[in-house]
């Protein structure tokens, strides 16, 4: 007996036209859920639907730009039709309905005044509030408005914009100072929002009113243009800067549930489960750091010095006691290397810098003064004492990133272009390897070093590392010519052996570990920098040691790190 119709195949028999559309609709999904362009064959496997019936919605799908396809390779992508329609959903979104359950779910949790703001002739207007009764209370700021460069929200907002449109609205002439900690340079205040920007959250401390402060993150929407900022704002004796930056990731988090409301933004945390943890990793340096990194061991202090890159700060630790000392800096900073004549070399947001003792910073170099968009990242010297240091885009834009070589007399090489996120480096013991970490591509190069020269060449993949695997960051090298690299959101680090092949993965209490380095007596020990930035607070819950420098026993020995020589 013939099997009887199913109700959706009588309900697609009687709207013509049905069954073509949910195919279609099936096989838009498949292109745009690949991570590359896709060949016919496979989108033949994957539908399952006859070759011509494939062909025949393939080529409608691209006729009506839905998709499109590289005659040259043979291949299918998303075409421009799905991206016009994101401009339309949201162009017609509400973002006060979006952000009402979010504006009653931070009043509920802190017990303060949550504004919701946008940006409106060169100024933030508080379209929306929630209060909570209190002793003192924030008068009601619906309709009002507020100046960018001097409240959190103005500046989470502002740091978001494009860099011609920001100078446009927050000229420096036009900076006026509320009280005296309002900001009214125009240079501090452009890297203040540089550093906004990558920490996700602004912060205002009485720099609009006296007693009053806040903290505040920008709602963005699927081009990571503002559509406005959420914030948290109340009395300084409730709020000191401490706890604004402990709300940091309260307001972040609420940001992109808003965003979330109208466009499901991909911008959630990944986080794999929780590994099972090495029984001897332990914490060396408590903190609660945004991001550290670069960590590099001083044999001759048996002290650790590292960077918070968004504190912006550099740190030298005893890992024996736990003490730390920081010195802060006023920039964006990616590492910090000893001087052999004494102090450091630091690579801040605007160039490669001396660090006296004191905390006084003096410019060796600036090989990037004309591309203002970008910052260094990290950075390390070669047994020569030459510092080697990468850049990358501040809004982290791919193939701007450059590599650069600063030799002893301060003079800088450029010696490889084209990278999205600069990170990691590390030479072989036999010094005829270096290893470059491009996080934004998940891959850590190898080039031919020549120790003599200085130079690099033959550059290729050593490791790339899978989708869902956790993204290469910092990286050490050990006395075997094993490569060690700390794995962003993979909860490890990974040693590779000179093949590329994994030899061993370390499970870490911590979704971000961002570098690592061998020290201690006999430089066993391996130190790890963590980041705690835009982790939610149930994450943080389940990975308190987030922001401190890890350490373990690595079983084998490091090799010495080298001072900057000039």
């Amino acid at each position: 007996m013939a099997k009887s119709a199913s109700k959706k195949d009588r309900e697609d028999a009687a709207q013509p036209g049905m069954q073509a559309l949910t195919r279609g609709l099936a096989v838009v999904d498949m292109v745009a859920s690949a991570e590359k362009p896709q060949r016919f064959t496979t989108l033949l496997d994957q539908s399952g639907l006859p070759k011509g019936t494939l062909h025949r919605l393939l080529q409608t799908l691209v006729d009506a730009r839905y998709l499109a396809l590289d005659e040259q390779l043979q291949t299918y992508r998303l075409g421009s039709r799905p991206f016009e329609l994101a401009h339309r959903v949201w162009d017609q979104f509400d973002l006060r309905g979006a952000a009402e359950p979010e504006l009653v779910r931070l009043r509920d949790v802190t017990g303060e005044t949550i504004r919701l703001g946008t940006l409106s002739e060169g100024e933030v207007l508080y379209v929306d509030q929630r209060s909570n009764p209190q002793p003192l209370r924030i008068a009601n700021g619906v309709g009002s408005r507020a100046a960018l460069h001097a409240t959190a929200m103005g500046k989470a907002i502002a740091a978001h914009l494009g860099v011609a449109e920001r100078h446009r609205l927050v000229e420096a002439d036009k900076l006026t100072a509320f009280t005296g900690r309002t900001v009214v340079s125009g240079g501090d205040l452009d890297q203040q929002l540089n550093i906004i920007k990558a920490r996700g959250y602004a912060i205002s401390v009485e720099e609009m009113h006296e007693g009053i402060s806040g903290v505040a993150a920008a709602i963005l929407d699927h081009q990571a243009e503002p559509l406005g900022a959420v914030g948290i704002v109340g009395p300084s004796f409730r709020l000191p800067e401490e706890k604004l930056h402990e709300l940091g990731r309260e307001v972040i988090e609420a940001a992109r549930r808003i965003a979330g409301n109208i466009g499901e933004l991909a911008m959630s945390i990944s986080v794999n489960p929780r590994p099972e943890t090495a029984d001897d990793v332990r914490v060396a340096v408590p903190g609660a750091d945004f991001l550290a990194e670069g960590p590099h061991w001083s044999e001759n202090r048996q002290r650790l010095h590292f960077v918070d890159i968004l504190a912006p700060a550099v740190i030298t630790s005893d890992p024996e006691t736990g003490r730390r000392d920081e010195t802060e800096l006023p920039e964006l900073v990616g590492c910090v290397v000893p001087r052999a004549s004494g102090g450091f070399v630091v690579a801040t947001e605007t160039g490669v810098k001396t660090l006296s003792e004191d905390g006084a910073l003096s410019v060796i170099c600036e090989p990037e003064a004309d591309m203002p968009g970008n910052r260094f990242n990290d950075g390390k010297c070669d047994r020569q004492g030459r510092f080697w240091v990468g850049s990358l885009a501040i809004n982290t834009a791919p193939g701007q990133g450059n590599l650069w070589r600063v030799d002893a007399d301060g003079s800088a090489h450029l010696m490889d272009r084209g990278f999205h996120i600069s990170n990691g480096l590390g030479w072989s013991p036999d010094d005829r390897t270096m290893y470059f970490t491009d996080s934004g591509t998940r891959e850590i190069l190898a080039y031919d070093f020549d120790a003599a020269s200085g130079g690099i060449s033959n550059r290729r993949t050593f490791v790339s590392f899978d989708e869902g695997k956790g993204v290469p960051d910092g990286l050490a090298v050990d006395a075997d010519g094993f490569v060690w690299v700390a794995c962003w959101d993979g909860w490890s680090v990974v040693r590779f052996d000179p093949d590329g092949k994994v030899d061993r993965v370390l499970n870490l209490p911590v979704p971000r570990p961002t570098s690592c380095a061998f020290g201690g007596a006999d430089l066993s020990t391996l130190f790890i920098t963590t980041a705690r930035i835009r982790l939610s607070s149930q994450v943080l819950a389940e990975a308190p040691m987030s922001g401190s420098v890890l350490a373990i026993n690595a079983g084998v020995k490091g090799q010495n790190e080298t001072c900057f020589a000039g």
